[in-house]
């Protein structure tokens, strides 16, 4: 393969593609949301600087994907917390897991999507709504929800679905030391709300090393939604480069 061959790939393997380009569309996507409030301690030893928590509050999020381009249909599982971004507010994403190469690859890769493999399912059981994560063959997470109890606003839903997101882009280098290491935001959009409700909701977290859903414990429910919606994920793009910055003073003026 010549030089000029290789700038031509879009990412390996050469000829079958973990990914493929995108934008990526999905259509009937559904959430189940539950937030949640936690131990102000532990979730700020999970959220970097120059991210704030103004409330110690978590979002627990199953969302099915049924057509995806690109991707095919999977499930997936995440954990969320509420920060600030100046005068922005957003969600910082801890952790999130699925059992979708492409997806996995490409959120790692492209965006800065904190992916690692799991088994996420979501379903109805009889009159409840219901979220499972497992690692492994082990519980991490189960969540319930009344189904359809209450109908949502669809505008309400619609910001709930469009928060802007943010995550930490980290690569090692080959010395071992970090070869890019940033703050990124991404935010959906594109989005037309199918369908919003509201009802009671219990979420069960389970201790596990490798999946720490737990380190943040239930302490309150403060809310829950079940959304079904079309949408569409932008681009990541670059806020806060923390090798531009002395280690020991994110956000000072050099």
């Amino acid at each position: 393969m010549k030089k000029k061959d290789v700038l031509k790939q879009y990412t390996t393997p050469i000829g079958a593609p973990a990914f493929v380009q995108g934008p990526h569309r999905f259509k009937r996507r559904e959430y189940l949301n539950i937030t949640y409030r936690t131990d102000r301690e532990a979730l700020e030893n999970l959220v970097p600087e120059p991210l704030e928590i103004d409330q110690p509050l978590v979002r627990f999020e199953v969302m099915k994907m049924p057509d995806t381009t690109g991707y095919g249909a999977y499930v997936e599982c995440g954990q969320a917390a509420v920060v600030r971004m100046g005068q922005e507010q957003g969600e910082f994403l801890l952790a999130m897991y699925l059992d979708n190469l492409p997806a996995i690859a490409a959120g790692r890769e492209l965006s800065a999507f904190p992916k690692k493999l799991g088994s996420a399912k979501l379903f109805v059981d009889s009159d409840t709504l219901v979220g499972t994560l497992d690692y492994g063959v082990l519980r991490v997470a189960t969540a319930t929800m009344g189904y359809k109890h209450k109908p949502l606003d669809l505008e309400k839903a619609q910001q709930e679905v469009g928060v802007p997101t943010f995550m930490l882009k980290i690569l090692p280098g080959y010395s071992g030391r970090p070869r890019i290491c940033e703050l990124v935001r991404t935010q959906i959009t594109n989005v037309t709300v199918k369908g919003a409700w509201i009802g009671p909701a219990r979420l069960q977290l389970f201790e596990h090393a490798l999946a720490p859903f737990a380190d943040l414990p239930v302490r309150e429910i403060i809310s829950a939604s079940h959304i079904l919606t079309d949408l569409t994920l932008s681009p990541a793009t670059l806020i806060y480069d923390y090798l531009a910055e002395p280690a020991d003073a994110p956000g000072e003026a050099k």
